[in-house]
């Protein structure tokens, strides 16, 4: 019973670890795509589908254009989730951490010393 309860501890953590792993757009399948977050039967299957009849996706901007319903926003999502072109995660260039902060306005008076 014990070598049961072990098993299965053991296979649980194995498989936790394939439920964060990456998925390249080019090399994965059906099962594989539908893994991610976001990434549906019928977006896995457009995915597989223009990739068939169009080749490997050069980078996102290709992916992007190529699979009807994939967006920038979307893309920044997948990407998240683990999908990657060609290995290489989607870079946001407007991510608030990259972006100036919006000026603030002062609204009370001038502080002066008493």
């Amino acid at each position: 019973m014990l070598k049961k309860i072990l098993w299965f501890v053991v296979v649980s953590f194995a498989t936790m670890g394939l439920a964060f792993a990456q998925v390249d757009v080019n090399k994965g399948d059906r099962a594989a795509l539908d893994g991610i977050k976001g990434i549906g039967p019928a977006t896995s299957q457009r995915i597989i589908d223009e990739r068939t009849k169009g080749g490997n996706f050069k980078d996102w901007p290709d992916f992007e254009t190529r699979v009807k319903g994939i967006s920038g926003k979307k893309s920044v999502k997948l990407s998240e989730a683990g999908l990657t072109v060609n290995g290489q995660a989607k870079t946001n260039a407007t991510t608030p951490a990259t972006t100036a902060p919006k000026e603030v306005k002062n609204k009370t008076a001038a502080v002066t010393k008493k």
